[in-house]
C-alpha cells in the first residue's frame, strides 16, 4: 500500500558546548532585530540569561524580556505575549527554558501573525499564517518542544488541557547546548528524561510510525536507557548531559513524525486536575500502559526490552515483549520516579473522572498500537493506583 510520508522540521540546529553564543547570530540570520525574550521568573535570576542577552547584544539585537512562564501554562501567557511582540514591534521571538517556555514562545511567535486568542487554535491545522521567526533552546533533556510542532496548554476553567498543532508552530532553530543543562537537579533530570522516553517509545510503537520514525525513535530509547541514570547522578558529567540532550532531540523528532499513544492521553488529566506536572505524570503512566499494550506489537516491545538493555534471549515472544515494561519501571524507580498514582496523592475516586478525561484526547489514542475504552483506561488508573503491572 502507498504511504505518503511528509518530512517537515526545524530548518537549523546547533549542537554543542557553548552553542549558546550563536544565539545573537541565529536571530540576525532570521533577519530578527528586536526579538521577545521568554523565560520563566525562577531562569531568569540565573547566569544563562546574562549570557544570551549577551549574545544578542554583540549582534546589534534589541531584546524585551517576557519572564512570565509558569509550569503548565494556561493560554493566556501566549496571548500576554504575543500582545506584547506586537505592541514593541519584536520580529523575532526566543524561548529559553523548559518545555513549558518554548511551547508559550513557539504560540506567541504565531499568535503574533495570527487574529485570535491561544484557545482559537487549539487542535490540529487551525493555523493560518506563518508566524514570527523563533529560535528554541532547551535547558532540559526532555520534552523535545524545540524540534515539534505542538505548543500544550492547561484550560484551568475547564480542567482539561489541549495544543496548538500546526507546521507554522516549527521554531526556525534550536541550539542545543549541553551546558544549558548542567544545573538542572536530579529529580527535575530524571522526570524529564522519562518524558523524552516516553517520547520515544510512543512514538516508535505508534500506528502512524514509519521506517524513518522508527530508526530515530528506536536509537533514542537506546541513547535514552543508557544515559539517564548517569545524568541524574553524575549532572556534572559532559557526556551523559550531551547524550541526553541528543536521545531527547531524537525522541522529539519521532514525536513530531509519529506523533505519541495512551501514555499521553492518560497523563493529560493528571495535569489538568490535580497539577501533575507533564514529565511526571507520563513517568509515573509510562510502565502501566506499557504493560497494557504490549500484545498490540509484541515484536516492536520485544524490541524496546532489548533496547532498553535487557537480555532475552531464550524468552518467548511473549516473554521478551513483557520486559519493556518491566526494564522501564526499574529504570524509573533507580532515578526516584514515584511509582504509583497513590504516592502523587491522586485520590482513587477521581479515576472515573480522569478515565473521561482520557478518552477526549483522540489524537494520542488513535495512534496507540492497543484500542482503549474508557474502561480500560480506568483499569489502568487502578492497577497505576495499586502498583501492579
Amino acid at each position: 500500500m502507498e504511504r505518503l510520508i511528509t518530512v517537515e522540521g526545524v530548518k537549523r540546529i546547533l549542537f554543542g558546548k557553548g552553542s549558546l553564543r550563536r544565539l545573537g547570530a541565529e536571530c540576525a540570520s532570521l533577519g530578527s532585530k528586536r526579538v521577545l525574550l521568554v523565560m520563566d521568573k525562577e531562569l531568569a535570576q540565573s547566569a544563562f540569561v546574562s549570557a544570551a542577552q549577551e549574545s544578542l547584544k554583540e549582534n546589534t539585537i534589541d531584546f524585551i524580556p517576557y519572564f512570565q512562564v509558569t509550569p503548565e501554562p494556561s493560554p493566556s501567557l501566549a496571548d500576554e505575549g504575543a500582545e506584547i511582540a506586537r505592541r514593541e514591534k519584536a520580529n523575532g521571538v526566543v524561548g529559553l527554558g523548559g518545555g513549558s517556555t518554548m511551547d508559550v514562545a513557539k504560540a506567541v511567535a504565531v499568535l503574533a501573525n495570527n487574529p485570535g486568542k491561544a484557545t482559537d487554535y487549539i487542535g490540529l491545522g487551525l493555523v493560518r499564517n506563518p508566524g514570527l521567526p523563533s529560535v528554541m533552546v532547551p535547558t532540559t533533556a526532555g520534552t523535545g518542544s524545540e524540534v515539534t510542532f505542538t505548543a500544550v496548554f492547561t484550560m484551568r476553567e475547564t480542567k482539561s488541557k489541549g495544543g496548538i498543532n500546526s507546521p507554522y508552530l516549527y521554531p526556525s532553530a534550536a541550539i542545543l547546548d549541553p551546558e544549558m543543562t548542567f544545573s538542572l537537579p536530579p529529580y527535575p533530570t530524571a522526570y524529564t528524561g522519562m518524558d523524552a522516553l516516553t517520547h520515544a517509545i510512543e512514538s516508535f510503537t505508534s500506528l502512524q510510525a514509519h521506517f524513518l520514525s522508527e530508526t530515530i525513535s528506536f536509537k533514542a530509547i537506546e541513547i535514552i536507557a543508557r544515559n539517564l541514570r548517569g545524568a541524574v547522578y553524575e549532572g556534572s558529567n559532559m557526556i551523559y548531559r550531551e547524550s541526553m540532550l541528543e536521545g531527547s532531540y531524537m525522541a522529539g523528532l519521532g514525536l513530531a513524525m509519529a506523533g505519541v499513544g495512551a501514555v499521553h492521553a492518560l497523563a493529560y488529566p493528571l495535569g489538568a486536575l490535580f497539577n501533575i506536572p507533564h514529565g511526571i505524570a507520563n513517568a509515573v503512566m509510562l510502565p502501566y500502559v506499557l504493560a497494557y499494550n504490549y500484545p498490540g506489537n509484541m515484536a516492536k516491545f520485544t524490541a524496546i526490552a532489548r533496547a532498553m538493555g535487557e537480555e532475552v534471549e531464550g524468552f518467548s515472544l511473549r516473554e521478551a515483549a513483557m520486559q519493556a515494561s518491566e526494564s522501564v519501571a526499574a529504570l524509573s524507580r533507580d532515578i526516584g520516579i514515584p511509582a504509583t498514582l497513590k504516592e502523587l496523592q491522586i485520590p482513587f475516586e477521581a479515576i472515573p473522572e480522569m478515565a473521561q478525561g482520557a478518552m477526549k484526547v483522540a489524537r494520542p489514542l488513535a495512534n496507540n498500537p492497543r484500542p482503549i475504552t474508557v474502561d480500560s483506561a480506568a483499569e489502568i488508573y487502578r492497577l497505576a493506583f495499586k502498583g501492579e503491572y
